[in-house]
């Protein structure tokens, strides 16, 4: 997937953050992987993902602890496995 408007994005290397996202019900577009030190997760910019970010960053944000967990395993077999 090539992403052509980047306004349209948000972008994120922060893998908990993300993952916690994922489990918010934002959706993951793509991981940027052109970089080998630091993957960058990809995703609609939706209304509330910003929010959500901050919350996540001052420790606001709730979801599933199970859920992020099984979120947060498939986030690394992605980033690891393909």
């Amino acid at each position: 997937m090539k992403i052509t408007n980047k306004q349209n994005y948000y972008k994120s290397s922060d893998l908990g953050c993300c993952a916690a996202l994922v489990t918010a019900g934002f959706e993951l577009k793509m991981i940027d992987k052109a970089n080998p030190k630091r993957v960058v997760f990809i995703f609609d910019m939706s209304e509330g993902i910003q929010l959500s970010t901050e919350d996540y960053l001052s420790d606001r944000l709730e979801v599933s602890a199970r859920r992020y967990f099984e979120n947060l395993r498939v986030l690394k077999s992605r980033i690891y496995g393909d």
